[in-house]
């Protein structure tokens, strides 16, 4: 059983529905209630659909509580949710870097502190961090250093679950075609100008699908990746080489 935060778009959503195709039963969270009825109508039976907060503690211990007394223990955890808000530093409000922080950093602090009693021996966790951690890109200061943190944690939680047998790895895209780049908090033609300027530093001269980055998920859960422990898989398609 695999349980996937920030699963109802994008990343999570595409790796939600690969799960499934492999016969995993899925449950996924999320807050907007559009796209967490839009992922019911299209997962149907493949997948559970719960609303919930990755930012919010009482939410997750909830969560964890619910998939335990209802499934069992879990055998996978990705943790996907996340935000992106793009600005010059000196434009930034402390209110943005508060919610992002707040979601990108302690939401999978909290995912991992409380759902560790949740997993299964030899269980996978997974987090979403991103290229944005070893890169100077401007406008992305508080973005940047809270994948930057993640990253961190992925290392520490590796070292400490070790021992029980849990494997914690991350995935960190590059440039992919979700609906976070529409929420980067710049205009229209501001993305564009941004997006267009990473094309160029892209290897494979593209953006990437989120059902790429899926991919490598789905690997970081099974077996095949056995001996695969506090590593971080880049999926950037040469952005970073």
């Amino acid at each position: 059983m695999a349980v996937i935060t920030g699963g109802t778009t994008g990343i999570g959503f595409a790796t939600a529905k690969r799960f499934a195709d492999e016969g995993a039963k899925v449950i996924l969270t999320g807050t907007n209630p559009k796209t967490l009825e839009a992922a019911r109508s299209e997962l149907g039976s493949k997948a559970e659909v719960i609303a919930s907060d990755a930012a919010n503690e009482g939410d997750i211990k909830r969560l964890f509580e619910q998939v335990v007394s209802k499934h069992g223990k879990i055998d996978v955890l990705f943790l996907n949710a996340g935000i992106a808000w793009f600005s010059p530093w000196e434009e930034h409000s402390v209110e943005n870097y508060d919610r992002q922080f707040a979601i990108n950093v302690k939401g999978p602090w909290l995912s991992i502190k409380h759902g560790i009693s949740a997993l299964k021996e030899e269980a996978s966790i997974i987090v979403t961090t991103a290229v944005a951690n070893q890169m100077a890109m401007p406008g992305s200061s508080v973005y940047s250093a809270g994948k930057a943190a993640v990253k961190q944690m992925v290392r520490v939680a590796a070292a400490e679950l070790s021992p029980r047998g849990i494997r914690v790895n991350a995935v960190s895209p590059g440039l992919i075609e979700t609906p976070i780049y529409e929420k980067l908090g710049s205009s229209d033609a501001e993305t564009e100008q941004r997006r267009e300027g990473v094309l160029t530093q892209i290897a494979l001269g593209r953006v990437g699908r989120a059902e790429e980055v899926a991919n490598v998920a789905l690997f970081l859960a099974s077996d095949e990746s056995s001996y695969i422990q506090g590593q971080e898989l880049v999926v950037d398609g040469g952005m970073t080489i």
